[in-house]
């Protein structure tokens, strides 16, 4: 039988020779992950099984990340909560404050995913290391808590779509327009319960942290799960960054899919998912002049990697942010922290009247630094923009890249880098 890369993954972690899709299967995991929202109620739900030791200290992560530095005391609670039971269970990658990040750029960054692994974690952008290569999923904190217990979880198989990606983007264009582009054109629900495996010879021309970003929105178009090819530019990541051994999958030339796109990347423009879904999208040469913005933030597990400070602080360079304009900088691990240090980043973003964040999830979904009031707008690198999502239900989110949020920072309104 003829399987998509996701199915083969599946497949070999079921201990199966093949299978299809909609079968229900029990998968090995390589890793499991929380937060310190998720974490607490998989801690609760253990203490009601019969055991509520951990099947394997070293394939567990738990990460401080969404009110870290603790804003309120609920939040240290929490976060109390998850640093008594990592120090209970001798789990060997908690990251608290001074270690953490956000944790879909830590784990990658720290060689905990890498190529062939099934992994779950109990935050919705667990999707973001088919990036490279792994089957990799969201769950719920209940199923955070079987797989911390048992290594298993169960899945059922997904049907996939395929997007063949060719062509070289323009200056400015980043894996950021890819995925808006593609949300835009198959909506929210286009994905749903099914594999997005991307193919084709333009991945080439997509570096690693554009892929990690495209993968992290898979769940934006319903994805069960993101996935691309383990090509040389993967392989140079994962042993750069790992001293774990690792195994490519490749899909079927036969393997059946629901449907097929090509996006030819020479053709895409910058693009802005408007309020409230990262469906309602426009390239920025449509929008005009009139959308002006009250805060720009660019960070997030999606967009907070080294090269995305390095495209916004190339904008932000030499100018001054708009008046009446907050731009909040949130470097995604305290290695990206360091590196946009080294390279005068952070002095550029604070020069131009910027301020520079410790690493959190922050005002991605309404946590803290840098919550919305009645009526503001947001241009945002992050990847939701619900309503409500960035604080009071009257505000407006604008998703976009680092180039446009930079851009736009500076103009005070929507605008092209």
């Amino acid at each position: 039988m003829s399987m998509t890369m996701t199915q083969k993954i599946l497949a070999a972690h079921a201990g199966l020779d093949e299978v299809e899709a909609g079968q229900l299967i029990e998968a090995d995991l390589d890793l499991v992950l929380g937060n310190d929202i998720t974490t607490p109620v998989a801690i609760d739900v253990m203490k009601g099984f019969k055991s509520d030791r951990v099947f394997d200290k070293d394939k567990i992560a738990m990460v401080m990340d969404h009110f870290i530095p603790n804003k309120d005391i609920k939040s240290a609670e929490n976060c109390k909560c998850c640093r008594e039971f990592a120090v209970s269970h001798d789990i060997t990658h908690y990251y608290d404050v001074g270690s953490m990040g956000i944790e879909h750029a830590l784990l990658p960054e720290n060689g905990l995913t890498v190529a062939g692994d099934c992994i779950i974690g109990a935050d919705s952008h667990t999707c973001t290391y088919g990036a490279l290569g792994a089957f990799s999923t969201g769950v719920g904190s209940t199923d955070m808590a079987a797989g911390m217990a048992t290594g298993k979880a169960w899945f059922k198989v997904p049907a996939a779509i395929r997007f063949n990606i060719t062509g070289k983007p323009s200056k400015w264009v980043s894996g950021k327009d890819v995925i808006l582009h593609i949300i835009g054109m198959i909506g929210v629900d286009g994905a749903l319960y099914k594999s997005m495996e991307f193919t084709g010879d333009g991945i080439r021309n997509l570096s690693m942290d554009d892929r990690f970003t495209i993968a992290n929105m898979a769940i934006e178009a319903g994805g069960k799960n993101g996935i691309f090819p383990v090509d040389d530019l993967a392989e140079s990541y994962i042993k750069e960054h790992s001293k774990r051994e690792y195994k490519k999958y490749e899909a079927d030339s036969d393997a059946k899919y629901d449907e097929e796109y090509t996006i030819d990347l020479s053709t895409l423009k910058s693009t802005v998912s408007f309020p409230h879904l990262p469906s309602n999208t426009k390239t920025v040469d449509e929008i005009g002049e009139s959308i002006k913005i009250d805060q720009a933030v660019i960070g997030s597990c999606t967009n907070g990697r080294i090269s995305d400070l390095r495209v916004a602080a190339e904008i932000i360079r030499g100018k001054k942010i708009a008046k009446n304009v907050r731009c909040i900088v949130i470097p995604a691990t305290q290695k990206v922290y360091l590196q946009a240090l080294k390279e005068g980043l952070i002095e550029d973003f604070i020069e131009a009247g910027a301020v520079v964040s410790t690493p959190t999830c922050g005002p991605c979904l309404g946590g803290y630094m840098g919550i919305l009031a009645d009526g503001e707008r947001c241009i945002s690198t992050t990847n939701r923009n619900f309503v409500g999502r960035m604080g009071h239900v009257n505000s407006e989110i604008y998703l976009a890249s680092p180039a446009v949020a930079a851009a736009s920072a500076v103009a005070g309104r929507i605008c092209q880098p």
